[in-house]
């Protein structure tokens, strides 16, 4: 059992049980739902969709009816093994043009960092680690020689198709399991995207401001990064048009902009896929934090409106589950398979097979579907609890920028004060942030910082807040003494 990716509009004339209806019929005829797949219960759904049971239970009798879907009693509710003749046509003939596509399979072979506002990291307290132990113990005592020795570069196959499903369904993209290349986290498959498609020399545009992250990987592999201006829809693409040169990638994190929260809309995606179709370039697109989001469902991927099959797509489990799992994946055209798994291998051979075990049955048993939907109501209540204290504490020294989903805030900070002075003296008191403006590739920078509130509870942000307003205080004070003594 998984999320459902199904976009909604309650702005349209179309009941929302016949959106339902239409989307869940649109995901089994398009693959995305598949023979024997176990869909969540009504009740699981509407709590997804925010919704009432009722439209969902309308949905569902219409496409058991229909012979969609199929109940099994005291299992729950299954996309029907005997499918309708209709759709039995249009999967067939999408299997042979997959298989016709598929690539050939890949050859065997001061604090603790903790503290509040730190970047990146989650609901460590809120993990399933008794589960997770008891997965880990029962995979390791089932260990074969071969699961012993040397791994497939690309990932466990197991893994592989659990993490394809899981993204098919949850997040509209366009993959099967031999296409997926498992890594040790979103910046090692960065690492190895850089590797597989880059030279020396090779222009890559990146968002300004952008992850530092991405930009060392793109000056590892000797890459030129020619910064792009990301406004409120995301990558401007008229400046992305107007670059000299050949440009050979475009590295975006279109769902959720890191560092400031940005959407990219659909019109600047399209812009984005059409300029790559045209140029031969390719997308880098890093779905950063998108499983989270506040004011709305979660929004598909930019992959999924590729036809052109011009996307990279890059994610991990280190936000989702916790950081020390390693585990990341790119989605890889065929076309470029045997070079990505050639510089997969080059990084490190392949990952930690017991880690790859675990979380297949993680996600497979529909553990991790079930801690994706607990984790957004516990990070909705810290990230209210966060803006509560922002208002409380520093409402005069910081304008909150987008808290829109993620699990960070971006906040401006007046003007005059130094972020990076400004992290320098929260460290004194304990409080972990990073400096907006170390987002910046060039000379004109915005002074702001990104505040994490994934990894404190409510009361532990409300006091963090305020010695953060205690520390903008001290720094105003010390400011204007210095101006005092200027001669």
């Amino acid at each position: 059992m998984t999320t459902l990716y199904l976009p909604l509009d309650r702005s349209e004339d179309v009941p929302i049980h016949r959106q339902i209806y239409q989307g869940l019929r649109r995901a089994i005829l398009d693959g995305q739902l598949r023979p024997g797949q176990r869909i969540p219960s009504t009740r699981a759904l509407s709590l997804e969709l925010e919704v009432s049971r009722q439209p969902v239970l309308a949905a569902y009798e219409q496409l058991l009816h229909e012979g969609y879907l199929e109940g099994r009693a005291g299992s729950g509710t299954f996309v029907s093994v005997a499918l309708p003749d209709e759709l039995l046509k249009a999967t067939s003939k999408r299997t042979k043009t997959r298989a016709a596509a598929s690539p050939p399979p890949a050859p065997s072979g001061g604090n603790d960092g903790l503290g509040p506002f730190r970047m990146s990291l989650p609901a460590l307290d809120m993990f399933p680690g008794v589960l997770w132990a008891r997965l880990l113990a029962r995979n390791a005592r089932a260990l074969t020689q071969a699961q012993m020795a040397y791994g497939d570069p690309a990932g466990l196959m197991s893994l592989r198709a659990a993490v394809a499903e899981h993204l098919r369904t949850a997040r509209g993209v366009n993959c099967e399991a031999e296409q997926v290349l498992i890594g040790s986290g979103s910046q090692a498959a960065l690492r190895v995207a850089a590797a597989a498609l880059l030279e020396r020399g090779d222009r890559v545009a990146m968002e300004e401001p952008g992850y530092p992250g991405a930009r060392a990987a793109f000056d590892a592999a000797g890459a030129t990064v020619k910064a792009v201006p990301v406004d409120a829809e995301g990558m401007n693409v008229t400046a992305l048009q107007r670059l000299r040169g050949q440009v050979r990638a475009a590295y975006v994190t279109p769902s959720h902009h890191y560092p400031l929260g940005t959407t990219m809309t659909a019109a600047r995606r399209l812009a984005l896929l059409d300029w790559a179709y045209q140029k031969g370039a390719w997308v880098l697109e890093d779905d950063y934090d998108s499983e989270y989001r506040y004011v709305s469902r979660p929004l598909g991927a930019l992959q999924g409106m590729d036809t052109q099959e011009r996307v990279i797509y890059i994610g991990t489990f280190s936000k989702v589950l916790f950081p020390s799992v390693r585990v990341g994946y790119l989605v890889v055209p065929p076309s470029l398979w045997q070079r990505f798994v050639a510089a997969r291998m080059a990084l490190d051979l392949f990952s930690p097979t017991l880690y790859q075990l675990a979380l297949a049955e993680f996600l497979r048993e529909g553990h991790f579907a079930r801690h994706l939907r607990r984790m957004r109501g516990i990070y909705l209540q810290r990230r209210n609890a966060l803006l509560v204290g922002l208002e409380r504490h520093c409402s005069d020294r910081v304008a909150v920028h987008n808290a829109d989903a993620g699990l960070h805030v971006a906040v401006l900070l007046a003007e005059g004060l130094d972020d990076a002075d400004v992290v320098r003296r929260m460290a004194r008191r304990g409080l972990t942030a990073t400096p907006l403006s170390t987002c910046f590739a060039g000379g004109s920078k915005r002074n702001g910082l990104l505040l994490g509130f994934g990894g404190s509870d409510e009361r532990r942000l409300l006091e963090a807040t305020r010695v953060l307003g205690e520390v903008l205080i001290d720094y105003d004070n010390a400011h204007v003494t210095r101006i005092a003594a200027t001669p």
